[in-house]
């Protein structure tokens, strides 16, 4: 028997929505942003990708279905084999330039994970994905900088 644990996080990122989405929807470039995805790897169907999850000298993997995708606005996806989860990145984009990104993710973990997450696991995963958006908006502020300088690089 399993729980599944939810966690959201955000951050508001100094570029607009279009490319902050075309960062995102590289899924092979996540490892740049999120600390313990090792390696993201798209299968002949392009809606179908293999992951590799590293942290303290444990690896997870599992395949992942996109469920919806709908440019500028939302990914979704499955686990459909390997570590169960599943979740969402939306954009939100501003009049001002600026997207806000919101990350949504869920995972099953045993029964007694449960107690463990409200102990510990859960503000460890929180505050590591929560890191890794602020990891994903200094990337993409820097990127998006470096190419509004030398336009023949877009």
């Amino acid at each position: 028997m399993s729980d599944w644990l939810d966690h959201t996080v955000q951050t508001e990122v100094a570029i607009p929505v279009e490319y902050a989405w075309s960062l995102w929807s590289d899924l092979q470039a996540m490892p740049r942003w999120m600390k313990w995805i090792d390696s993201v790897d798209i299968t002949s169907d392009p809606e179908i990708s293999a992951w590799k999850l590293g942290t303290n000298g444990l690896t997870f993997t599992w395949r992942s279905r996109i469920l919806k995708q709908i440019p500028n606005q939302i990914i979704q996806w499955e686990s459909i084999g390997g570590l169960p989860n599943r979740g969402a990145v939306r954009f939100y984009g501003r009049s001002n330039a600026t997207t806000v990104v919101k990350l949504s993710i869920a995972y099953a973990i045993p029964a007694i994970g449960q107690l463990m997450d409200n102990l510990f696991l859960g503000q460890v995963v929180e505050s590591t994905l929560q890191a890794d958006l602020e990891r994903f908006r200094v990337y993409a502020q820097k990127d998006f900088a470096a190419k509004q300088v030398s336009p023949e690089k877009m």
